[in-house]
């Protein structure tokens, strides 16, 4: 049978989503709990990646197992296994050929942005003191819309096949307190540092260094290094990751 796993995870403690040598991450974290609950070596294959710090909301990863098992008893020991900064929602039988990567439609981002600094919240959010022009931000964000290639947005040297991207939405919205932005972004898909990297250019956008005109340059030049700075990764949250058959 195969599952997908549901679950949310604080980023703060980990390097990321992969697995990867000497280092802490979620995916190792969540395959050590399983294949021991389990007692059998489980695989798992995560939606996408989270590069370190970055939070997940709703994120997904299915698994193959022949072991017969009640999901919500074994929700509760893995919740009860698992550290405080990950939990576990839910366990969905899919069909074989179900794929938690390849089968996503679209994929959703908040980057949260405070101008007060907070002690609670500053391992979540970014602190940023200057002042915005929030309506430039919002509309450099619409172009987004209407291209395909971020390669401007994107780490260099990864491993893809194309950089082309469909964004559904991108818009800043501020929190009734006043000294909190959010920017929400979904996509069929992201390349790695995307979010990131456009977050710190529609920054520059607000801080009026760069204009609308510029910001449509930087995206036609498929150039990374004329793109603005990746804020850092504490603000970020995976929050929805949708399929056609859950």
């Amino acid at each position: 049978m195969r599952y997908f796993l549901e679950f949310a995870y604080n980023g703060s403690q980990y390097h990321g989503w992969q697995t990867q040598p000497n280092a802490k991450t979620v995916q190792e974290t969540l395959t050590q709990a399983i294949s021991t609950l389990l007692k059998t070596p489980i695989e798992l294959v995560g939606a996408g990646r989270t590069d370190t710090g970055v939070h997940a909301k709703q994120m997904f990863a299915h698994f193959d197992s022949n072991i017969s098992f009640d999901n919500a008893v074994l929700i509760q020991k893995l919740n009860s296994f698992l550290p405080a900064d990950i939990v576990i929602y839910h366990i969905h039988p899919v069909a074989k050929d179900a794929h938690a990567r390849f089968d996503a439609i679209s994929r959703t981002y908040e980057y949260h942005i405070h101008f007060f600094k907070d002690a609670f919240c500053n391992t979540l959010s970014y602190y940023h003191f200057r002042p915005l022009n929030i309506e430039l931000m919002n509309e450099a964000a619409k172009i987004l819309l209407g291209y395909e290639n971020f390669e401007c947005f994107s780490k260099k040297h990864t491993d893809v096949f194309t950089f082309n991207c469909t964004v559904f939405k991108a818009e800043w919205t501020t929190l009734p307190s006043q000294n909190q932005l959010v920017f929400t972004i979904s996509a069929n898909r992201f390349l790695r540092n995307m979010v990131r990297a456009i977050v710190g250019t529609l920054i520059n956008v607000g801080l009026e260094k760069i204009t609308i005109s510029d910001f449509q340059k930087i995206i036609e030049s498929k150039d990374r290094s004329q793109a603005g700075f990746s804020v850092p990764g504490k603000g970020l949250f995976l929050t929805k990751i949708e399929y056609p058959y859950l």
